[in-house]
């Protein structure tokens, strides 16, 4: 072959190089220019969704079946009217799957620049891995869109994921960079409850991240969340300037149709003590039909027709619709489950709060329905008069005694609880000793009124406190703990109130100096106490209204007249977004006095502390009284085991406690 065929069969060679270039690129332009196919998300979904084993307890092909409720949402972002959707919806109902349904249509049939935003980088991170990741795994038609993360400059991160035609971005809600550069087809928001109320010093996270669709005339927005705090909610906000659809039921005997409210949910349970615990064990749940009032069972509702029915059907002109979802409806929750749910948290104001927000889906509204001055005054109770006529100090009931002193400048106020079962409370007394902290006269009439003193039931039989707390803050913080110091053994401990919704209640004590005349002249045990823990478990136990678990009881008494409870309900819980735990506790116009709270916040940590066996207690009373056999307790204690050194070393240093 001549040279010249030679050149001539290599320039044939790379024309046809070229040319295959060329068509490769054309190729992928053609494919951006291509119109999406005629497909909705659900359809989308049960064409090419798998659902993987990492996020879904039933793996396999995607079946809008098994939540139909999804169905419209999800087809509501094919609808060329639509240009934002807002899901409020309690867990497991598969809102989850509703977003991520939609991130695969959109990489496979209509793609753009998506701008995913969580409450945090850690969020974004962790659904990324939990979530995204397994989806594009376990779907061959985005697996092949979407590049392998261990390609070189593949463009798959944990947070960035590209694909022909866009780029996955998610960030947290505080990462104002992401938020506010870039032109953006789609923005999605996953807990928008969550989010910060601000990206840095830049303003509102969601209004940032709208700004930039702007150019963009076929943008789309999805915000999803479970509810929380009535008021201060964004989803709620959001849900407002929407369709406001909800969830309905066809009852089977009216043919009405109706939301599965918690309301309308009615239960047999049984309540049984174990290890010291009640337990609930839920017998039977039923439905009641707000309509017609017929009763159904759950698999007689979760099988009956149902739809989405608008509130505020005019807003669909405006492009946005909005979707309210509870747990009732849910194919993985059974209503056994979230009544159990809810009879574990009565008498805990946030875990009840959890059940509202993420099983009846509804929101959490701080009602301040504590009981008021009059009607504590009217619980008040007689604790009745002892054979000499001398009025009863202990009612039965009571097995522990504690005590919370609340220092001040000019005096010593005090409150002596009785603690029994399950939480039952009892007042005690509540005094005041006059006098300056730093005054031995006052220490010794505290002796003679708190830490010494006998309280008696009617019988006779009497308790000393088994432990005391007193308050060191003020101006006589070193006086405090030297006089702790001094009645350690009557387990009178100084205390330092931590305040903030993260302070654990109590916690183990801390060994702390004792100043004087800047000179340490020893140590003193010291507990710290989340002072805000107590309050809300106090306010919790005062709204319950039937003797027994949690119960305070309050004697007919003038040192339990209108003051007391005028201090002991001296502060609320106010909401205040602009704070990271945005719950504070605030003193209400006109209760500036809260020792009464103080106080009883001290003696109840006191019995958090006190390594008490009530059960044992309670059988030694009955056995002084003649009322049950010896227990049998050895009076003399078994002689001491022989210590290591390193025994030897703990003892030293803890015989001080």
């Amino acid at each position: 072959m001549t040279d010249k065929e030679t050149r001539r069969l290599i320039e044939e060679k790379e024309a046809r190089e070229r040319v295959k270039r060329l068509n490769a690129v054309i190729t992928k332009v053609l494919a951006g220019m291509k119109p999406p196919d005629d497909l909705t998300v659900t359809e989308w979904a049960e064409k090419n969704r798998r659902l993987s084993t990492e996020a879904s307890a039933e793996p396999g092909p995607w079946r809008t079946d098994r939540t139909p409720y999804l169905r419209e949402p999800m087809d509501a972002f094919t609808d060329p009217r639509v240009h934002r959707i807002v899901m409020v919806a309690a867990s497991q109902v598969g809102k989850s799957e509703f977003l991520n349904n939609t991130i695969g249509y959109i990489i496979d049939e209509d793609p753009g620049s998506i701008l995913f935003v969580h409450p945090t980088t850690i969020d974004a991170k962790e659904y990324s891995k939990l979530r995204i990741a397994p989806m594009i795994r376990d779907c061959p038609t985005l697996k092949k869109k979407v590049a392998d993360p261990k390609s070189r400059d593949s463009g798959n991160t944990i947070l960035q994921k590209t694909y022909p035609g866009g780029i996955l971005t998610m960030c947290g809600s505080t990462e104002a960079h992401a938020l506010a550069s870039k032109p953006i087809r789609y923005i999605m928001g996953d807990e928008r409850d969550r989010w910060a109320t601000s990206a840095g010093n830049e303003g509102d996270p969601w209004e940032l991240a709208q700004a930039r669709q702007t150019t963009f005339y076929n943008a789309k927005a999805l915000e999803v969340s479970t509810p929380t705090v009535k008021n201060a909610s964004a989803i709620e906000a959001s849900y407002a300037e929407g369709t406001m659809e909800r969830w309905k039921s066809k009852c089977p005997h009216c043919g009405e149709y109706h939301e599965i409210n918690f309301e309308d949910i009615r239960y047999e349970h049984e309540e049984s003590v174990v290890a010291g615990r009640k337990t609930f064990k839920v017998l039977r749940v039923w439905y009641v039909c707000p309509g017609c009032g017929c009763i159904s069972d759950e698999m007689t509702m979760k099988h009956q027709p149902a739809r989405w029915e608008a509130d505020n059907p005019d807003a669909y002109a405006q492009g946005v619709r909005s979707f309210w979802l509870n747990a009732f409806v849910s194919q993985w929750a059974s209503w056994s489950s979230i009544v159990l749910k809810y009879l574990k948290a009565i008498g805990n104001t946030r875990k009840l709060q959890v059940v509202y927000n993420t099983c009846f889906g509804l929101l959490w509204e701080d009602r301040g329905d504590l009981e008021d001055e009059d009607s504590l005054m009217a619980r008040r109770e007689d604790y009745g008069t002892r054979p000499d006529g001398s009025p009863v100090e202990l009612p039965e009931g009571v097995l522990v005694l504690t005590a919370g002193v609340d220092t001040q400048d000019d005096r010593m106020e005090y409150e002596v609880v009785g603690h029994g079962h399950f939480g039952e409370t009892w007042g005690i007394e509540k005094g005041i000793v006059m006098g300056r902290p730093d005054d031995p006269d006052t220490w010794a009439k505290l002796d003679e009124m708190v830490f010494n003193r006998v309280f008696r039931f009617e019988d006779g039989l009497g308790l000393r406190s088994s432990m005391t707390f007193v308050d060191e803050g003020g101006h006589f913080t070193q006086d405090v703990r030297l006089q702790c110091r001094a009645r350690i053994s009557r387990k009178v401990f100084c205390i330092k109130g931590m305040p903030g919704a993260d302070r654990p209640y109590t916690s183990p004590p801390k060994k702390m100096k004792i100043v004087v005349n800047q000179v340490a002249i020893g140590t003193c045990w010291q507990y710290q106490i989340g002072v805000d823990s107590g309050k809300q478990i106090i306010m919790d136990n005062l709204k319950v209204q039937k003797p027994g678990s949690k119960y305070c009881h309050f004697p007919r008494r003038d040192d339990y007249g209108p003051g007391y409870f005028t201090g002991l309900l001296s502060e609320h819980l106010v909401y205040d977004p602009t704070k990271k735990q945005p719950w504070v506790w605030d003193k209400i116009p006109g209760h500036e006095r809260n020792e009464a709270l103080d106080c009883r916040n001290y003696a109840l940590a006191a019995f958090k502390c006190t390594p008490a066996n009530l059960d044992e207690i309670d059988r030694r009373l009955k056995a002084a009284r003649g009322k049950a056999p010896s227990t049998g307790v050895a009076t003399v204690p078994p002689p001491p085991k022989k210590q290591t050194k390193r025994g030897s070393a703990l003892k030293k240093y803890y015989d001080e406690w």
